[in-house]
């Protein structure tokens, strides 16, 4: 059976987002590196993306968006792209420092006054916990490279990561003690980043998602990018899947961390550090954008200085983990991945944006190999 399509009618159509496309029988078929993973049980399917700055290479498609159901995945297919949110927001933070509305190491009680006389936790065990005022004020810096010290989310985020408007989630961190001195050590928090979305709030006026949708989402024309997909866009949704208890097949899931259903929005609030769906042409464009340094289309979105702030290691040389403005950075590349085993890559060195969207919480057999196998493909395909 063959599960790799090219979508070059689709792609026609969404050239004008995403760069011009040509395809022909000569080019390689990225995807078909993925056909194995799909053959053998280990991957339900995928979309991969390749470009460069001035188009896309490579759209393809491979395996199931509804395994069961035996649906094809698809060009346009939807994703739960997770914690690939946290650098979206990231460049959103970067575009107010252009702006010159704040500063990267400015506190963050500059603009949300509920974190004042902050706590850090410097001993605890099952009997007690001892405080002190930290050493050091937190900053934007601090929030937004993982390293003020706060927990991944605090107690009441629960049962899952968006029941909470910004606003209140973030006065619940604003009470929930430090875990280490700021700046000290590199501890993954949803919680910093859902902070420095809030300062987007109040520094910008505008609610976080109607700042997203306004200067970034609609400008790079990414249609498909939302923290609600609506009925059309959930039909479009790639189901998520996890390994049976014997790691030996496939077996359907839910996304533990939102609330269903995904197209509601009562009582169900974005989450910037990972709560958006998007697809791979959006994923595609918005990478574009940054391979670009900064512009896309004769738009400039952020400065070449910020670009380079925000993808540049900000977590220290006493910390191991390479961090910026919300990207994962080693120096060469940057990228995030998500929850799902999402993942886009952007290598300047090579010119190539690279984007690899699944939905698994979890590989039975080889499946954790196959974004590797994709990755080594695209760059012996169209790497310098």
């Amino acid at each position: 059976m063959r599960f790799v399509h090219r979508w070059s009618v689709l792609l026609v159509c969404l050239s004008f987002a995403v760069g011009s496309v040509r395809l022909s029988a000569a080019e390689p078929r990225i995807g078909d590196a993925l056909k194995p993973f799909v053959e053998s049980s280990s991957l339900a399917g995928a979309v991969t993306v390749v470009a460069n700055k001035d188009k896309v290479l490579s759209l393809d498609t491979v395996g199931f968006m509804d395994v069961g159901a035996k649906q094809a995945m698809k060009a346009d297919s939807l994703f739960w792209i997770a914690s690939m949110s946290k650098p979206i927001t990231g460049t959103a933070l970067m575009l107010l420092v252009d702006e010159g509305k704040l500063k990267l190491d400015d506190p963050i009680e500059k603009y949300l006054p509920e974190f004042r006389g902050m706590w850090v936790a410097v001993e605890k065990d099952a009997e007690h916990v001892l405080l002190k005022h930290p050493s050091r004020l937190v900053t934007i810096r601090d929030v937004m490279s993982h390293t003020s010290g706060m927990p991944f989310k605090s107690e009441i985020e629960q049962p899952t990561l968006d029941g909470l408007t910004l606003r209140d989630a973030v006065r619940s961190y604003a009470i929930t003690p430090l875990q280490t001195e700021p700046g000290t050590k590199y501890q993954y928090s949803n919680a910093g980043i859902n902070t420095g979305a809030r300062i987007i709030e109040v520094v910008s006026g505008m609610s976080y998602e109607d700042f997203m949708d306004q200067r970034l989402f609609k400008p790079l024309g990414m249609k498909d990018t939302t923290f609600w997909p609506n009925e059309e866009q959930v039909s479009r949704l790639a189901k998520p899947y996890k390994p049976s208890a014997d790691k030996t097949k496939l077996e359907e899931t839910t996304i533990s961390q939102l609330t269903y259903p995904l197209s509601k929005r009562h009582n169900r609030y974005p989450m910037p550090a990972g709560g958006l769906f998007s697809t791979g042409a959006d994923v595609a464009t918005f990478c574009r954008m940054l391979l670009n340094g900064g512009e896309l289309n004769g738009k400039r979105y952020l400065s070449e200085e910020s670009l380079k702030t925000m993808t540049s290691k900000q977590t220290g040389d006493a910390v191991k983990d390479g961090y910026g403005i919300g990207w994962s950075t080693n120096g060469m590349t940057f990228g995030h991945g998500g929850a799902l085993a999402t993942n886009m890559t952007i290598d300047p060195q090579r010119g190539l944006v690279t984007v690899f969207l699944v939905q698994h919480a979890g590989f039975p057999g080889d499946g954790n190999k196959s974004q590797g196998a994709f990755v080594k493909a695209a760059n012996e395909a169209f790497g310098k």
